[in-house]
């Protein structure tokens, strides 16, 4: 997960170093996969090998037609064990991977689970905090943006912090735009969320105003079972699916 100015980093950091402890001791015990229990991960999967197979999205060399073509290039915004990411190449997505996390304890357990993977594809894996505003160092296969950029809970966790940029904006509020930057026009952004219901997600990204030059645009939601409450029917988790557009 990502924070600004908070304490919040040491509680996530904790968290890791606990789950890196886990690890070393039992190494099946890779740590928490967040949404399990609404199979949003298997959601996503899913719905990615679908434009795999119409073609919107390349799995692997084999798959490209192109000759400008190249595999599908994933970012994954507090990527946690990174356990999102090495699903994708144990199904065989062979693009450009690459997980950040604000926690160092995170990053450090990630890289000691991709050394243990029998992968010649390896993960890249690196401390970065998305709301800092600057460019991944070190990384300038990622200067272009990203072809699909997944948030799990991320977005849920930045909008429960107080804190505030310098400009007296909670951190939340420029979150949508951090994350644009890192989506090539045309990609995709997947968010998946437990606080916001869809309508309160389209607000917070959907859109832009004349200052912009892009903006994301809702193209798809995934389904989960419904509940009904007080007369109102609804889902305890939320994915949707933003597409990167020119504005002018």
């Amino acid at each position: 997960m990502f924070g600004l100015f908070s304490d919040s980093y040491y509680s996530w950091d904790k968290v890791y170093q606990r789950e890196i402890k886990n690890y070393n001791e039992d190494s099946n015990d890779q740590g928490t996969v967040w949404f399990s229990d609404s199979g949003a991960e298997e959601k996503v999967e899913e719905y990615l090998e679908n434009l795999a197979s119409e073609g919107r999205l390349i799995k692997s060399v084999e798959d490209v037609e192109n000759p400008d073509g190249a595999p599908t290039s994933f970012l994954d915004l507090g990527t946690g064990n990174g356990h999102m990411l090495f699903t994708l190449r144990d199904d065989d997505w062979r693009g450009f991977m690459l997980g950040v996390d604000y926690s160092a304890a995170s990053v450090k357990l990630t890289d000691e689970i991709n050394q243990s993977r029998d992968d010649d594809a390896s993960v890249i894996f690196q401390e970065y905090d998305i709301l800092s505003g600057d460019g991944f160092p070190n990384q300038p296969r990622a200067a272009g943006g990203f072809d699909v950029v997944l948030d799990k809970g991320t977005f849920d966790a930045v909008s429960l912090s107080s804190d505030k940029d310098f400009a007296g904006r909670r951190i939340c509020e420029i979150y949508s735009s951090s994350i644009k930057q890192l989506v090539k026009t045309g990609g995709l952004f997947i968010i998946t969320s437990c606080n916001w219901t869809e309508d309160e997600l389209r607000a917070w990204f959907e859109g832009g105003n004349e200052s912009e030059v892009d903006c994301f645009k809702l193209k798809d939601r995934l389904k989960y079972p419904k509940f009904t409450f007080g007369g109102k029917s609804g889902q305890s988790v939320v994915t949707l699916v933003f597409t990167k557009e020119k504005l002018r």
